[in-house]
């Protein structure tokens, strides 16, 4: 029997199927490689300017719009602060141009597959048609004759979100091809970009080249700001002040804040962290080949895996029993792989370690 309070839940609710994030370890001492976070800490001085802010001014409201940070990604990007807009992470700006853009029953939102798993989430929270387009079985983007057939891309989709480079299997796209993709497009399109940081380029030309495109930028990934929830979005100003009319007030904390700040300030520290965590990838990729395994080439800080002599499943479980977290996707493409974090380089010595011990040894 269903529970008396059933009925004052939304029957969309009821049947959604939440996103489902990385295992947060709840005891010490393991090895963490499974929510693509950044090994390295803040800077100094961004750790510095935050415990300064713990103070009087906690009881305060921060400043509504960012307007400080807005200006000083606008100087970054050689833009106004008109075309940026702030969010509590790149998921909140994400789940706002999903109210903005698409209607409700009627509109479309798209985006390739596998990819990050809450688009999907998105729209059916929202009620939208969805249009999962597969990528190519090496996860590289399908040809326009392969998108023009029936059924796959559609240039008429409300809102079109697209991962690069992608996740979960790190596959990095040139900007030719999402030129070619943003051109076709009649909706908004969103260039998710968080891990363009580890990435050989970027797509931030295509938000100023074309008013119906947003790029997606986090503080998370590449600057060890996971924590404080700093996302933003680069694009037309009359997208951006589409999205700042549904933006809650106060969306982005105030030392979320200032930490964004002061990373602005020492950009030349997290640079040297993203040629320590790719060159981290590249020797760990190496060494997991010479492994027998099947390592995608990435562009992001993690490696997109199949390994040898057990399922993938088997591998998350037998290493999870060593103390090492990596990710597992219960998808028809992905399924045959883990997904591995890049740590630092003793955590990644230590992964081997247990892939080799794994291989060799029955427990």
């Amino acid at each position: 029997m269903a529970h008396p309070r059933t009925k004052l839940i939304r029957r969309l609710v009821q049947r959604l199927h939440p996103y489902v994030p990385g295992e947060q370890p709840k005891s010490k001492g393991l090895i963490k490689l499974n929510t693509n976070e950044n090994p390295y800490p803040p800077s100094p001085k961004v750790l510095s300017a935050i415990k300064a802010a713990v103070d009087g001014r906690l009881r305060l409201y921060p400043n509504p719009t960012g307007q400080p940070l807005r200006e000083k990604l606008a100087k970054l990007h050689r833009c106004r602060p008109e075309n940026i807009i702030l969010g509590n992470g790149s998921d909140e700006l994400l789940e706002m141009a999903t109210r903005a853009f698409v209607e409700p029953l009627r509109g479309t939102i798209q985006y390739f597959t596998p990819s990050y798993s809450l688009y999907p989430v998105l729209a059916d929270i929202h009620g939208a048609r969805k249009n999962p387009v597969p990528l190519k079985a090496d996860f590289s983007l399908p040809s326009r004759k392969e998108l023009n057939r029936p059924g796959k891309w559609n240039v008429r989709a409300a809102l079109s979100f697209i991962t690069t480079p992608n996740a979960p299997s790190g596959c990095g796209y040139r900007s030719a091809q999402l030129d070619q993709l943003c051109r076709w497009q009649k909706g908004v399109v969103i260039l998710d970009e968080a891990y363009v940081d580890f990435a050989k380029e970027n797509s931030l030309r295509l938000a100023f080249k074309y008013p119906h495109v947003l790029v997606a930028r986090t503080f998370s990934k590449a600057y060890s700001l996971c924590f404080q929830r700093v996302g933003y979005f680069v694009g037309h100003p009359g997208l951006i002040s589409a999205l700042d009319k549904i933006r809650d007030s106060y969306n982005v904390n105030g030392l979320g804040q200032i930490a964004a700040l002061a990373t602005l300030d020492n950009l030349p520290y997290y640079r040297s962290n993203f040629r320590k965590i790719i060159a981290t990838r590249e020797k760990l990729s190496r060494q997991l080949t010479e492994l027998g395994f099947r390592v995608l080439p990435s562009q992001t800080n993690f490696i997109l895996a199949r390994p040898p002599k057990y399922s993938a499943k088997e591998w998350l479980q037998k290493l999870r029993k060593r103390k090492i977290l990596v990710r597992w996707f219960d998808h028809p493409s992905t399924r045959d792989y883990i997904r591995i974090t890049i740590g630092t380089a003793k955590e990644a010595e230590a992964l081997v370690r247990a892939a080799k011990l794994i291989q060799t040894v029955s427990f």
